[in-house]
């Protein structure tokens, strides 16, 4: 069987249920209805077949048992037995008298098919009991019947007395063919049933069919506008309630698509204003840091009431442009125009570059062993470092230790501080854009987009960053860890790699 079929019937499968429900009902329907046929036929055969012989047995006892002397020889006894048994209803019969009294006497049409034995002690008890005559009772002895099983084979047993002293009579008669008919019936009945519950299914198979199809297609389409194709809709036929649910899917996908049409022209406005406005303050910006450079040389020579609003400013400009660059690299990645340049990179020469290059030897203790090489973008590794180094200092305190290693086909980085650690509800938002720090940590300067765009540049890799917390040996947070994931193989990442805002590109060096 395979495996579209096992996923079709699985035991969750509506389809598997339709069909179970349907066999059951039908198994019941055909059960019941099979149970009460043969019943009835069973009853009527029977009936029928008893009713028979018995009345046939009673009138032999009134024409012939009936003519016998109160005193019968075992001869007569025999020979009125076998002139009873020589009728149509096909039966044994055995006949008791008395030779004297106290001295029975048998008489058999067959003493080898049918005995005394064969008669049961409760028949025999019931015929030989004397009833008092009444107006409701005219008859001292009375006819009774009994079915018993012999080898296997059901036969009826009934039992009569002559009144007024005559001889006793049993009958014996063979329910073997009544017994095959059943028998037969029952077969007959079974297979029908069997060919019931048979038909059931595969009317079970075709209605399913004829349910599940709109709702598989309505499966299908939902997974489609799951997948972003917002145009996906449903051909509507016929009034009934699966049409009504089309509709509604129809509606629903047409309201989506709307909204996120909507979206996507604000999302592309709110992009093109940030990278307008980004582009627009990088003219002022260029002439006012030109200005502040100017006047940081001069800072020394400066009245003392001017010069701290003139570093203020200096501070501030850096600030800003720091700010603006910021801006126009998430607008790249946002446009999905960022680009990754690939070339081989020495892991420890390149986090040394980075961070000396910010004068942070004294503060960070780098553990990694040299010949480490990877091909990657040095740029964007030198921002995701400085990102998460800076941030390590800046929150965490010194010292920051770097430890470098890798794992089967990946390279792991991890910067750890030894500060307060990071709060567990911020934890799963330091990575957000323009989100800072809450009140365990002192209130970050920047634009709250350096984690952000580390993150990027690592998606942008085919990596990852994850944020956690360290715990020392008392249970207590011992500093918060930033764990860089890098592929040491680049030969996967295609020229389109999707990060989490946009496409990015990425060329050979």
């Amino acid at each position: 069987m395979s495996k579209g079929i096992l996923t079709r019937l699985r035991l969750s499968s509506l389809r598997l249920r339709l069909v179970v429900v349907f066999a059951l009902v039908a198994l019941g329907a055909a059960v019941a209805a099979s149970g009460i046929a043969y019943w009835l036929n069973r009853e009527a055969v029977l009936t029928r077949t008893q009713d028979g012989a018995l009345n046939d047995f009673r009138q032999e006892m009134q024409n012939r048992a009936a003519t016998l002397p109160l005193r019968p020889t075992q001869d007569d006894l025999r020979r009125t037995a076998e002139q009873m048994a020589m009728g149509s209803a096909d039966y044994q019969v055995l006949l008791l008298g008395e030779r004297d009294a106290g001295k029975p006497i048998v008489g058999a049409s067959d003493p080898d098919d049918f005995t005394l034995a064969d008669v049961p002690r409760a028949l025999q008890d019931a015929v030989g009991t004397e009833r008092a005559v009444t107006e409701a009772n005219p008859y001292p002895y009375h006819l009774f019947w009994q079915r018993v099983e012999r080898g296997g084979t059901p036969y009826l047993v009934g039992g009569a007395r002559v009144d007024g002293g005559g001889p006793t009579g049993y009958m014996f008669k063979s329910l073997a063919a009544e017994k095959a008919d059943l028998n037969s019936l029952a077969w007959s009945l079974g297979i029908a049933t069997a060919l019931a519950v048979v038909g059931s299914v595969l009317l079970a198979q075709v209605s399913a069919t004829t349910v599940l199809r709109p709702v598989h297609r309505l499966g299908e389409a939902a997974r489609q506008l799951g997948e972003g194709k917002l145009d996906t809709r449903l051909r509507v036929t016929g009034a009934d309630e699966l049409s009504d649910l089309t509709r509604t899917f129809n509606s629903a996908a047409e309201s989506l698509q709307k909204k996120v049409a909507d979206m996507s022209a604000r999302e592309e406005s709110s992009r093109r204003f940030v990278a307008d406005m980004s582009h627009e303050l990088r003219t002022p910006l260029t002439a006012l840091t030109a200005v502040t450079e100017v006047l940081e040389d001069e800072q020394d020579s400066l009245d003392p009431m001017i010069a701290p609003a003139v570093a203020l400013v200096v501070s501030e400009t850096r600030r800003l442009n720091d700010l603006v660059e910021n801006l126009m690299e998430v607008t790249r990645f946002d446009a999905g125009t960022a680009r990754l340049v690939l070339d081989p990179v020495d892991i420890a020469d390149q986090i040394t570059a980075c961070v000396d290059a910010r004068a942070w030897l004294d503060a960070v203790d780098l553990d990694a062993e040299r010949g480490i090489v990877v091909p990657l973008d040095p740029r964007r590794l030198d921002v995701i470092l400085a990102n998460l180094i800076g941030n390590a200092l800046k929150h965490g305190g010194s010292p920051v230790r770097v430890s470098v290693r890798t794992e089967e086909d990946e390279l792991v980085i991890a910067v750890r501080d030894h500060g307060p650690g990071i709060p567990e509800e911020v934890l799963p938002h330091v990575f957000d854009r323009f989100y800072k720090a809450s009140a365990s940590r002192p209130r970050s300067e920047g634009s709250g987009l350096g984690l952000s765009i580390a993150m990027e540049n690592a998606l942008i890799h085919g990596g990852s960053i994850t944020a956690s917390n360290s715990v020392g040996e008392d249970g207590a947070v011992d500093g918060a860890v930033f764990v860089l994931r890098l592929p040491l193989d680049a030969s996967d990442i295609t020229r389109e790699v999707r990060t989490r805002s946009g496409q990015g590109e990425v060329e050979e060096a």
